[in-house]
């Protein structure tokens, strides 16, 4: 089977590292668009291109599905382009849902970040109003964490300090759950515990996006025998040898969360 995965930038590579840990004979494409990211900072009208002209690309490679690994371009444009295309897609929602299921302490709440499109969106307002029964769940944007990893920056005392600062009126022992509704957050849970605390605990949308990924994948792309392994794109190009080796730094840095959490 070929499967399509799409984020902005490389913060969807949290969501193929789990892709391929469960379709390990999957062959993948990874599509980053580097030339537009950050997507939180662009209109709607400007993602929902990006969107389109991305799946187009995609299902040009023969592709059997598509996962909009962005929780901005899906909360923008997933609905709009989900009987659109022949392949099924699949897109990205904060989990909400799995933190408000998990959580354990009745007396602590729970903390929503994306971005700023993600964040202020009729979705996420929808989807919070579905299962937040007690009204435990804040939501923020924190749009700076997508530059800091873009730029390769992931131990920089200058991302505590804009944690720190931009969460300056939260009281912020009072939180169980960090929920990472954008896939770029998850290279900073260690910047998240510093300024949360240590018993933080995080959710992401990944693993439910994957297990959907699964129940809509047509039977005959099971029954596909591609070559396992993953071709990365960098706005509709190959990528070079010297983004190739920045990939290997991203997955080295998920690889660490990952066998911590």
């Amino acid at each position: 089977m070929k499967i399509g995965i799409y984020d902005s930038g490389i913060g969807g590579l949290s969501v193929l590292h789990h892709a391929q840990k469960v379709l390990p004979n999957a062959e993948f494409l990874y599509y980053a668009d580097e030339k537009h990211v950050p997507y939180g900072e662009k209109t709607r009208e400007e993602i929902k291109g990006y969107v389109e002209e991305t799946l187009n690309f995609l299902i040009d490679q023969g592709v059997d599905a598509i996962v909009i690994a962005c929780n901005t371009a899906t909360s923008v444009a997933k609905k709009e382009f989900r009987n659109t295309f022949p392949v099924p897609i699949v897109g990205m929602e904060p989990a909400v849902k799995k933190a408000v299921r998990m959580q354990e302490d009745e007396n602590k709440r729970i903390f929503v970040t994306a971005t700023p499109i993600t964040i202020y969106g009729e979705k996420l307002d929808h989807l919070i109003a579905q299962v937040d029964a007690h009204h435990k769940v804040d939501k923020f944007p924190l749009p700076m964490l997508v530059r800091f990893a873009e730029r390769c920056n992931f131990d920089s005392p200058e991302i505590d300090e804009y944690l720190r600062t931009e969460l300056k009126d939260f009281d912020l022992t009072q939180y169980e759950y960090v929920v990472l509704g954008c896939t770029h957050f998850n290279y900073f849970k260690e910047h998240f515990k510093t300024v949360f605390g240590e018993d933080i605990h995080f959710a992401d949308g990944n693993e439910g996006t994957i297990r959907q990924l699964m129940r809509v994948l047509p039977q005959e792309a099971y029954e596909r025998q591609d070559s396992p392994g993953v071709t990365y794109f960098y706005s509709g190009r190959p990528i070079n040898e010297y983004e190739e080796n920045q990939i290997q730094r991203y997955l080295e840095q998920l690889n660490k969360m990952y066998e911590i959490y």
